[in-house]
C-alpha cells in the first residue's frame, strides 16, 4: 500500500505534467498504482474492509484462552482440531489487535541520580565451577547509581549475616556511603510491607544508621527502578563467570575483586564515560565511613557434645575435652569461629563457608596416641559406705561387678540400708548374701528386715501356765 507521502508526490508530479510512466519509474511503483491514485485524486489512504479470519471464532478463542491458561499455541491446536482454517500468525495478530492476552506497552521512564544519592543492592543465583564441581552460588551486587561503580561477591547462601558482611565490604570498597540503599523487597531486610510502605528489620535499620544511610524498596514488579543493579548480572554471568574455574571461596572472591577493578576502569558506551572517572566526582559526596567499623558477627549458644565438638551449620569444631557437656558461646565472623567458655578460655577455628559436614580438630585437642584417661575416682556413695561400714567393702566390690542395676543407683540403695538399718542385722545379712553370691538388693533388704524383726521386735506370747 502506498503511503500518504507517496500519494502526495504522485499528485504533485501529475500537476507538473509528468507522465505516468516517468512517475512510476521515479517512485519505484507500478503504473497501475499511479493510475489508481490519479483516479481517486486524494492523498487520504483508503480504508481496508477486509474480514479477519479469526473473527468468526472470537468467542471460542476467548473460551480456549482461559482453558489453556493463556497459551496461544494450545489455543491454535484446539481451533485447528475443531476445524478452523487459520495460521498461528493470524491468531496471534488477531489477539494483539483485540487485546486478548496482551497488555498495551507502557513507556519506560528515566531515572537521574545526583552524586552520592543512591546505591542499589540485589542478589541473583548463578552456576560456576568451584573446587572441581558445578554448584549454585548467590551473587550479591551493589552499584553506585551516579558513577555506575560495580562491586559484587559470591556466597553459598545469603542470609542477614551475609547481607551485613557484603554491605560492609561494599562500603569499604567505595570508601563511603550514599544517602539511601535501594533493595528489591528482600525478606533479608524487609520486616513488613513493600515499596514505599516497607519497614526494615530493626537489626538492618540499625546497621544502616551506623553508616548513615537508610534502606528503601521499589514497588513490586517495578524492575526499572532497580535497573542500575539488575543490568550487570547478565554481564557478570556472560563475562566474568564464562570459562573461569575457582579453587575455593577465597580464590573466587579475590578474582571477583580484581575483575571489578578492571571493569570499573573501562569505558562504557551506554554512559559514554569511565565509571572510575565519574566516581572521582561522586566520592566527594559520599558520607565518610565511621572511624571504627566493628566486625560483623553472629552469636549463638551451643552445648559441647560427648565427643568434644561444637556443631555449627552442619560442621563440627573441636574444643578441649574438659568442656564436654558445658554450654559455650559461639561467635561466627566472616573467616573464623570463636568458641568461648568463659572470660579466660577461648578457642578459635577457621570458618568453613558452607555446610560440608566436616570435623575440624585442632592439634592441641587431640589426645596423644596410646594415652588412656586415668580411672575416675570412686563413687561418693562407695566412699560413704566403706567409711560407715568397713565390713561391707568386699560386698561393694562384688556388687560393682555383678549388679544388674546401674552401679550408681545400686550404691545409693546400699548406702540407704547402711543409714537406716541397725548395724548387726545389716552386716549379718550382707555376709550371708555374699556367701551365696546374692547381689539382688531388694532380696537383701528383705533379709535385713527379717533379722531386724527377729532380734528387735520380740512379741509377748502371754502368761506362763507354770
Amino acid at each position: 500500500m502506498l503511503s500518504q507521502a507517496q500519494r502526495t508526490t504522485i499528485l504533485e508530479l501529475n500537476a507538473q505534467h509528468v507522465s505516468k510512466r516517468e512517475i512510476a519509474r521515479v517512485l519505484g511503483v507500478s503504473r497501475v498504482a499511479v493510475r489508481k491514485v490519479l483516479r481517486s485524486n486524494s492523498t487520504t489512504l483508503p480504508e481496508l474492509h477486509r474480514t479477519e479470519k479469526a473473527e468468526p471464532y472470537r468467542q471460542q478463542i476467548l473460551t480456549l484462552f482461559d482453558k489453556c491458561q493463556g497459551n496461544l499455541v494450545r489455543v491454535h491446536e484446539e481451533l485447528v482440531a475443531a476445524g478452523a482454517e487459520m495460521s498461528y500468525a493470524a491468531l496471534s495478530s488477531f489477539c494483539r489487535r483485540h487485546g486478548i492476552g496482551y497488555a498495551p506497552p507502557t513507556p519506560a521512564g528515566q531515572y537521574d541520580f545526583a552524586p552520592g544519592e543512591e546505591m542499589q543492592h540485589d542478589t541473583s543465583p548463578h552456576e560456576l565451577e568451584l573446587d572441581g564441581r558445578k554448584r549454585k552460588v548467590q551473587t550479591a551486587s551493589a552499584v553506585l547509581c551516579y558513577s555506575r561503580m560495580l562491586f559484587f561477591q559470591c556466597y553459598p547462601t545469603f542470609r542477614r549475616f551475609d547481607c551485613k558482611v557484603f554491605l560492609t565490604e561494599a562500603l569499604r570498597y567505595f570508601g563511603g556511603a550514599t544517602t539511601r540503599t535501594m533493595i528489591d523487597n528482600t525478606h533479608v531486610v524487609v520486616l513488613r510491607g513493600s515499596g514505599r510502605d516497607m519497614v526494615p528489620v530493626p537489626e538492618m535499620a540499625a546497621f544502616g544508621e551506623r553508616f548513615g544511610f537508610q534502606f528503601v524498596a521499589h514497588a513490586i514488579g517495578n524492575a526499572n527502578r532497580s535497573a542500575r543493579v539488575e543490568r550487570p548480572f547478565h554481564f557478570i554471568e556472560n563475562n566474568f563467570l564464562a570459562g573461569r574455574t575457582f579453587r575455593s571461596w577465597e580464590d573466587l572472591n579475590h578474582q571477583v575483586r580484581e575483575w571489578c577493578d578492571k571493569v570499573n576502569s573501562t569505558y562504557k558506551k551506554h554512559i559514554r564515560a569511565v565509571p572510575r572517572e565519574l566516581f572521582a566526582v561522586e566520592r566527594l559526596h559520599l558520607k565518610p565511613l565511621p572511624a571504627w567499623i566493628p566486625e560483623v558477627y553472629r552469636l549463638q549458644q551451643r552445648l559441647v557434645d560427648i565427643e568434644g565438638y561444637v556443631a555449627l551449620n552442619s560442621n563440627r569444631y573441636s574444643v578441649p575435652v574438659e568442656w564436654i557437656g558445658r554450654r559455650v558461646e559461639v561467635r561466627e565472623t566472616t573467616d573464623k569461629i570463636e568458641i568461648q567458655l568463659d572470660a579466660r578460655r577461648l578457642v578459635t577455628h577457621r570458618r568453613i563457608a558452607e555446610a560440608e559436614h566436616q570435623r575440624v580438630m585442632l592439634a592441641e585437642h587431640r589426645p596423644p596416641r596410646g594415652h588412656r584417661d586415668a580411672r575416675p575416682d570412686p563413687h561418693p556413695e562407695e566412699q560413704a559406705i566403706v567409711t560407715a561400714a568397713p565390713e561391707l567393702a568386699g560386698y561393694v566390690a562384688g556388687l560393682k561387678q555383678r549388679s544388674r542395676k546401674v552401679i550408681t543407683l545400686a550404691l545409693r540403695q546400699l548406702l540407704r540400708f547402711v543409714r537406716e538399718y541397725p548395724r548387726e542385722p545389716l552386716v549379718g545379712a550382707v555376709e550371708e548374701a555374699a556367701r551365696y553370691g546374692l547381689y539382688d538388693l531388694d532380696r537383701l533388704e528383705r533379709m535385713i528386715l527379717r533379722r531386724v524383726t527377729r532380734e528387735y521386735f520380740l512379741l509377748d506370747e502371754g502368761p506362763n501356765d507354770d
